[in-house]
Formats: C-alpha cells, sequence, structure tokens
C-alpha cells in the first residue's frame, strides 16, 4: 500500500512538473511576436566600406549590395551604391587572384553592369601591397585615398555610410 501511495505521489508530482513545463514552452513569447512594417523605400545613395579579408565576410556585403538595389527598383537614376575597397579587402580584387576569387569576382562585375553601382579601390592602400592599376580588375575605378573618399562621398555627395 505504501509502494501505491508513493508511485502515485510520484506520479502526481510528474504530470505537475510536466505540465508547468509545457506551459512554460507554449508561453516562450511573453512580449508576443513582432510586428511586420510594409514600407516602400526610395532610391538614395549609399557607400560601402569595404575591408575585410574574410571572403564570407564579401559574400555578404555582395548580397546585401544586389538586395539593396533590387530594394531600390533598380534604380539607375536615382540610387547610387559605391563600394570603397580598402585594407585586407584588396587582394579579392587583384588579377593574379582571379583563379581564386574568381566567382566572387565574376559576380562583383555582374553587380555593375546595367546598374548604379560602382566599385572604388584606394590607390595608396594598394600602393603599400605593391599593386597598381594594371593588377586590378578593369571593373573597378582608383580612387587616391579610400577615408578621403568615403569623407567625400558623406560630405560633398550625400552618401550614406554602411559597413
Amino acid at each position: 500500500m505504501k509502494i501505491i501511495k508513493t508511485v502515485s505521489l510520484l506520479f502526481c508530482f510528474t504530470m505537475i512538473y510536466c505540465s508547468n513545463i509545457l506551459a512554460i514552452e507554449k508561453n516562450n513569447a511573453p512580449w508576443g511576436h513582432a510586428k511586420s512594417l510594409d514600407l516602400e523605400y526610395k532610391p538614395q545613395k549609399l557607400l560601402y566600406d569595404l575591408t575585410t579579408g574574410n571572403p564570407k565576410e564579401l559574400d555578404n556585403i555582395l548580397d546585401r549590395v544586389s538586395l539593396l538595389f533590387k530594394t531600390y527598383d533598380s534604380d539607375v537614376f536615382d540610387s547610387s551604391i559605391v563600394v570603397i575597397i580598402h585594407g585586407d579587402a584588396i587582394p579579392f580584387f587583384t588579377i593574379d587572384n582571379y583563379v581564386k576569387f574568381q566567382k566572387r569576382m565574376q559576380r562583383a562585375n555582374s553587380l555593375t553592369i546595367g546598374s548604379s553601382i560602382e566599385f572604388r579601390m584606394c590607390s595608396a592602400a594598394a600602393r603599400v601591397m605593391k599593386y597598381d592599376p594594371t593588377d586590378i580588375h578593369g571593373f573597378v575605378t582608383m580612387v587616391p585615398m579610400a577615408d578621403a573618399e568615403i569623407v567625400r562621398l558623406q560630405n560633398d555627395e550625400g552618401y550614406a555610410y554602411m559597413r
């Protein structure tokens, strides 16, 4: 009889414990759920500061640039996206690394065709790495200094900064 009471008591505690766990799991959204805003974005002028040497991060930037251009309805007149390349990102865009980064560079080049997306590289940083314009893919435009170009685009031309 004592065993039956003990088993019954354990069963009751187990049921109470399990029902509490289930209640917690059902209510694991105490603040409700996120709301979606239905917004339309007008075309903008943006610059991306690209310094990463990580191929996956480069892929992420290329994805974001592409998606943003599509979000702006591929408007080549009112939108402009400039990717400023400097630092560890420079080797991706060198001709001697073409085979290694071929798909990424084909993708980057394709973003510039029929669009208002541009890639600009810091000449000063490229020189420090022993690259000159003949070492860089033809879809890239060289600018004297990345930092000065970023400041110029923001202050003189109204570009928003993205990282």
